[in-house]
């Protein structure tokens, strides 16, 4: 990891632990995050964002075992589809704990994603906590492909833009999204 991109997660870190909003590129597009046990912050990024709180966001991991203690009883197939797929992939699991009860659905559910794209991998290792991850727009409008997408109004709204893969000009695609139920249940929300 290059001094540059230590930096920047050591910034994300502390605004984050300060109840902060950041903008930070992930394994997918660039997002809109916050530390996902904080209540405040999350309010912030619903407010950043325009949107209901009764929509749920999902959160980013770093290593599939942080799962376990971000949700009651996590099917073994969740662990099989994390170690198999080979792109991003948000599950929606049932049974979420130890969140900001405004991120977590009405039915109790919470999506979350294993990154393992360095930068975003790197920033959920170092801050030890899930961190929310929801695309970096205001409700409605597209979601941005590139950071140069990204409107003024959300840059104007966070409290640190991290400077990594900034000048990036490929767009991503939003990760897969399959959900788990009782009796090891799939379904495939979106490929």
């Amino acid at each position: 990891m290059d001094e540059l991109m230590k930096e920047d997660i050591r910034k994300a870190c502390e605004v984050m632990n300060k109840g902060g909003v950041i903008l930070y590129p992930t394994d997918t597009i660039w997002g809109i995050g916050c530390d996902a046990t904080n209540e405040e912050a999350v309010k912030r990024v619903y407010e950043i964002k325009k949107r209901a709180d009764n929509k749920a966001m999902l959160v980013l991991v770093d290593n599939a075992v942080k799962v376990d203690f971000y949700v009651d009883d996590a099917p073994e197939v969740a662990f099989d589809l994390i170690e198999l797929t080979t792109k991003p992939l948000t599950i929606i699991y049932e049974g979420a704990k130890n969140l900001a009860p405004n991120l977590v659905g009405e039915d109790g559910s919470i999506g979350i994603r294993v990154t393992s794209e360095p930068f975003s991998n790197q920033l959920c290792y170092r801050f030890r906590k899930a961190i929310v991850s929801t695309s970096a727009n205001v409700s409605g409008e597209p979601s941005p492909a590139t950071f140069a997408d990204i409107s003024e109004e959300i840059k104007q709204a966070v409290d640190y833009i991290v400077q990594s893969r900034r000048k990036e000009k490929s767009s991503s695609k939003p990760s897969g999204i399959i959900r788990l139920g009782k009796g090891g249940q799939v379904k495939v929300i979106r490929e």
